[in-house]
């Protein structure tokens, strides 16, 4: 049962609303105010939402709404009062009550709602940067009440939810709200733009009403922004940044100092500024990462300033990531709010950092944001600034700016696809290479430590940088950085690019492998070392793997006829000529059934080992002739036949295949046997050739040690049926590698 009086005020509503063309205005204030002041008493035993929502009252409330065509320019303060009672009257009535809010819904009166707030949009100059909308209290009271009735419509309710987003209504809203309260405008307009009742003077008073207003609606219009987000959509697209990037001006100096604000209202505009920024940054952010043509825009911005109207957006958030800070007036701020709102500033920087990276790591951004026309600033305006950070912070010690680091390196690395533009990085007039070297230091921040590693294993990709890198001495930082120490375990794939620079500067450059196979001196672990015992211990296949094929690149490079002789070349092969790197060669052999480039990584290094003399020179490259001075190959031998752990041997090779061998215990043996019967083209013939050199080597006559004779004839005994039967096979590369190896066998 509803209240007799409260139903009679609504009946008087429902009759004042029939006359759709001019209500009595006055009537309509004062049955409304009443009914709404009515409607926010709850009580147990009496249910007026629910009787109320039954009745004409929603049908009514959009028709007197629509016949007050609120205008800012002709809409009297009478009418406008009586507008903002009614308004007053929907929120109340569908607060918590989601049957109010559908019939408010098909009584269409949200939809007017977002019509009037739309009205307010139109009055906002296209030229008007960050200056206040000048608008009157009473309207300001419609603007902010209209909002609150959308907030009140919508919280846990879908269907008036997809309607305002099909209306747009939250890009309404953000327009509206960063015209009336732009963020920070009271510091320097306290009373610019506000608009005086009856042409009289504004008091202080006036004031405080005004700024409470507009403060208030921007809180409203935020909470409602958020009720309306939806996971499968984007509210907002690249129009929206210039409304979002003016917040971040607050915090950047010179900061103003305001005049005739008292305590209590600077603490609630503070407030209020800083829920904008933090609103303003986390949308940034989301639209960075979710929405192409926000990044693609973003990146426009850079070369064309009209992009966004004239708001520089991507500049202005590098601008606040170096620049931005903590506001002064804050110290006079209880420390409770102070330490929570530092806490979220810092976070909020970092989601400005990450859109900047997300928008170097779109691809189609490359050539927008590296500019080839800035000939004293190679790569251009972008560019030039995140090498300016890496420079300007390099020196650990003094710096405090670890998330400049980490946004210059991470987006620097995203940037780089190129390997022309990797070659301007480490040439002159950048010469990135040191500075990054400086960074790699142990008692660097791992986040720091990841941007720089990703940045490097960007450049060591390309080989033309290799060399400069090299000079640099990046193996030597990099060995003594600590990324492979167990305590850096935790961050795996900071680690596994570390390994893939190790990677690509030990292919084909032998002072790269010299540091990294030998000890600089001291007793601290060699980069060997290291990723042995990294290795080793890992249970990811991915370190494993990428880790042994830097064992691969060393090898290949140690061997070759390109490597000067030298004492610390026969030093690096030596260190080199392990137990743990053979095993480790014949897993990587083992777990890579799939990937036939790691399979004949692991045959052509394991070759190349078995060629060494135990502490000899003999180098050369693997080829159908050998070298008859060689040693024996007991630890390829061995690492061949030897069971894999569990994780490296395959569940039963070839098992899916009808040709495959049946095989006991996994070996890399069995993976090699397998290579030769699969059928297909995934194991070309150039892998094939180099398993039949392999077993050439390891079987060669006098390879391997009398005490190792036993396992030598069992190893001959599974290996020489292939071998016989290819060489009596077709002519070709195959026939002669398999002859060249029975050869070698001494048959």
């Amino acid at each position: 049962m509803g209240d007799p009086a409260v139903a009679a005020l609504a009946t008087q509503l429902i009759d004042l609303s029939a006359a759709a063309t001019d209500p009595e205005w006055r009537n309509v204030e004062s049955a409304a105010q009443a009914l709404a002041t009515a409607l926010r008493v709850r009580d147990p035993n009496v249910d007026n939402q629910s009787e109320l929502g039954k009745t004409g009252l929603p049908a009514a409330l959009t028709a007197i709404l629509k016949s007050a065509a609120v205008d800012t320019r002709k809409t009297d303060a009478i009418r406008l009062a009586a507008v903002f009672e009614v308004l007053r009257v929907g929120a109340n009535l569908c607060m918590d009550h989601d049957v109010n809010r559908g019939l408010l819904l098909e009584a269409r009166f949200p939809q007017t709602i977002v019509s009037i707030l739309e009205g307010y949009v139109d009055l906002i100059p296209a030229d008007r940067a960050s200056q206040l909308l000048p608008l009157s209290i009473p309207h300001l009271k419609v603007a902010k009440t209209s909002i609150g009735v959308l907030l009140n419509a919508t919280v846990g309710y879908d269907q008036v939810k997809l309607r305002l987003i099909s209306l747009e209504a939250a890009v309404i809203i953000l327009k509206l709200t960063s015209a009336l309260y732009p963020a920070g405008a009271w510091l320097t307009q306290s009373d610019q733009g506000l608009v005086p009742e009856q042409d009289q003077p504004l008091s202080p008073e006036d004031v405080e009403e005004q700024w409470n207003l507009r403060s208030g609606l921007s809180a409203w219009a935020w909470r409602t922004i958020e009720e309306l987000k939806d996971d499968s959509r984007s509210l907002f697209g690249q129009d929206a940044l210039p409304l979002l990037i003016p917040p971040l001006r607050m915090y950047l100096p010179p900061h103003a100092a305001p005049t005739g604000i008292s305590t209590g209202l600077r603490h609630t505009l503070l407030t209020a500024d800083f829920d904008t920024f933090e609103e303003s940054c986390t949308l940034v952010e989301s639209l960075a990462l979710d929405v192409e043509d926000v990044r693609l825009s973003l990146a426009r911005g850079m070369a064309f300033p009209d992009e966004h109207g004239g708001v520089q957006c991507l500049q202005e958030i590098m601008r606040f990531i170096d620049k931005g800070d903590y506001h002064p007036l804050w110290a006079a701020e209880p420390q409770g709010w102070r330490a929570k709102r530092e806490k979220t500033f810092d976070n909020c920087k970092a989601a400005l950092i990450k859109s900047v990276v997300e928008v170097a790591g779109e691809e189609r951004n490359v050539e927008v944001l590296w500019d080839e026309s800035d000939q004293e600033h190679p790569g251009g305006a972008f560019v030039s600034q995140m090498v300016y950070w890496i420079k300007s912070q390099k020196d650990l010690k003094t710096s405090s700016r670890d998330d400049l680091l980490v946004c210059a390196t991470l987006s620097l690395g995203n940037l780089l696809r190129h390997e022309s533009h990797s070659a301007i990085i480490v040439s002159p007039p950048i010469s990135l290479g040191p500075d990054l070297a400086s960074i790699l230091d142990p008692a660097a921040d791992l986040k720091v430590k990841h941007g720089v590693i990703g940045l490097l294993r960007h450049l060591a990709y390309a080989v033309s940088a290799r060399a400069p890198l090299a000079d640099a001495k990046i193996i030597q930082r990099l060995v003594a950085s600590q990324i492979f120490h167990d305590t850096s375990d935790i961050a795996e794939l900071v680690q596994v690019n570390a390994i893939g620079i190790a990677k690509h500067l030990c292919n084909g450059n032998s002072e790269s492998c010299f540091a990294f196979t030998l000890s600089a001196g001291d007793d601290a672990p060699t980069g060997l070392d290291q990723i042995l015992a990294l290795v080793n211990r890992s249970d990811t296949v991915a370190v494993k793997s990428e880790g042994t094929r830097v064992f691969v690149n060393v090898i290949r490079t140690l061997w070759s006829s390109a490597t000067p002789e030298s004492k610390q070349r026969t030093q690096a092969m030596e260190a080199i000529c392990k137990v743990q790197v053979t095993l480790a060669l014949a897993q990587l052999i083992g777990r890579s059934k799939r990937y036939a480039v790691l399979v004949n990584e692991g045959i052509v290094a394991l070759a190349l080992l078995s060629l060494h003399p135990g502490g000899g020179t003999c180098t050369p490259l693997l080829t159908a002739r050998s070298h008859p001075d060689c040693p024996p190959a007991d630890t390829v031998l061995d690492a061949l036949t030897t069971p894999l752990p569990k994780e490296a041997a395959p569940p039963n090779p070839g098992a899916d295949d009808v040709a495959s061998p049946v095989v006991g215990p996994g070996r890399a043996l069995d993976m090699l046997l397998y290579v030769l019967r699969a059928p297909g083209p995934h194991f070309r013939e150039e892998v094939r050739a180099n398993v039949y050199a392999l077993f050439g080597q390891v079987g060669r006559e006098g390879g391997v040690g009398a005490a190792r004779a036993p396992e030598l004839a069992r190893f001959k005994g599974e290996v020489r049926p292939l071998l016989e039967d290819a060489a009596k096979g077709e002519a070709g590369k195959l026939q002669v590698a398999a002859s060249g190896a029975l050869q070698r066998w001494g048959k």
